[in-house]
């Protein structure tokens, strides 16, 4: 008995140096989940078939548990609610992986998801653990500043997503009515306010983590949206409702979540320079997510990566995925909203997916 103790000590030891031995998203673990949203009354059924890494997932640090309802699952119950339909939400994800990892072992190896007849939506987010691995190494810089890793990944993320697109467009079963992507907000926002331990190379001086970082993860979201308008996707800009207060905070008329959203025909240069200097001033760290000026939630968790939830959690990670049903939380959308829509930021991420469903399966 001791020593069959010691073995699984050991393997949940090795497990937690699997998932915890880098940075959060550096970890690489398979969170599958398979949740039906059944509808009393309804025979109708219909699916909604989510690729990604541990925002999908609905990662919570948990090596075997995740979050029932993280925003692919949300999504499925506003779509209940506006077919009068059973919804199927498949989950493919990957905690930890970049964004060439979900393509070829999420999207590619596992499409056979999207070719089933009843899939209606498909739906994919990635490259975040490309800019969260890039920020560390760059953390970790001294002597002179190189920024080639933060290039590297802004690369690697617009090879990734147009790829992505790209297969979807060709293996995604022709009953499939919507395609979107979700794009990244940016975790850690506040904490990124420190300088570097490394000196640029021209003016000698440390630089500042956050305003580096800011412009490639500008870049990255905008090529995420702009490829989605090339290629037939819609695009949920959860940056700009994460990062973004939902009223007008600089007097300029406009409601700051809804300003900073990408706007399609917007250039690269022209969108960076609305977020990371025209509009700098309204961008706001997700742990505090103003919804007035006087009242806020906090959309990210504990390790200041992941998105908040409710709902509970499901078997997802080093003992497999799981497989469940359950009624909806909610079975009506006053205004195509939840009551809970902006409380969470896995709700928030569900709805800015939702707002593009077709109005009939």
């Amino acid at each position: 008995m001791k020593t069959l103790r010691y073995r699984r000590l050991r393997l949940l030891s090795a497990a937690a140096i699997l998932v915890f031995g880098t940075s959060t998203w550096a970890s690489t673990l398979n969170q599958n989940v398979s949740w039906t949203v059944d509808r009393a009354g309804t025979t109708a059924k219909y699916r909604v078939v989510a690729y990604g890494d541990s925002i999908y997932a609905g990662y919570n640090g948990s090596v075997s548990k995740a979050a029932k309802f993280s925003a692919p699952t949300v999504d499925a119950e506003y779509l209940s609610a506006l077919w009068n339909a059973d919804i199927e939400s498949i989950r493919r994800a990957k905690s930890g992986a970049i964004a060439s990892d979900v393509y070829n072992n999420k999207i590619v190896a596992e499409r056979s998801y999207m070719q089933a007849s009843s899939t209606r939506v498909v739906t994919f987010e990635m490259c975040g653990n490309d800019g969260l691995q890039a920020r560390t190494a760059f953390k970790d810089q001294t002597g002179t500043c190189s920024y080639s890793g933060m290039q590297t990944a802004l690369n690697n993320c617009k090879t990734n997503v147009a790829a992505a697109m790209d297969y979807i467009n060709a293996n995604a079963h022709a009953n499939v009515k919507l395609k979107v992507i979700s794009n990244v907000y940016y975790p850690g926002y506040n904490a990124d306010n420190v300088q570097s331990k490394c000196k640029d190379a021209t003016t000698g001086a440390t630089v500042n983590l956050r305003d580096r970082f800011l412009p490639y993860l500008t870049k990255m979201n905008y090529w995420m949206c702009d490829y989605a308008r090339q290629k037939g996707f819609k695009c949920g800009d959860s940056f700009a409702e994460f990062m973004g207060a939902d009223y007008d905070s600089n007097g300029d008329g406009a409601i700051d979540s809804t300003a900073l959203r990408y706007l399609a025909g917007d250039t690269e240069s022209a969108y960076v320079t609305r977020i990371t200097s025209t509009l700098k001033s309204t961008l706001r760290d997700a742990n505090v997510k103003l919804v007035t000026a006087s009242s806020s939630y906090d959309y990210i968790q504990s390790d200041d990566v992941h998105p908040t939830y409710t709902g509970g959690t499901v078997s997802a990670g080093l003992w497999g995925g799981s497989t469940g049903t359950g009624a909806p939380r909610y079975t009506s959308f006053s205004g195509g909203k939840s009551p809970i829509w902006k409380n969470y930021g896995h709700e928030r991420m569900g709805w800015t997916i939702s707002v593009f469903n077709p109005t009939a399966p």
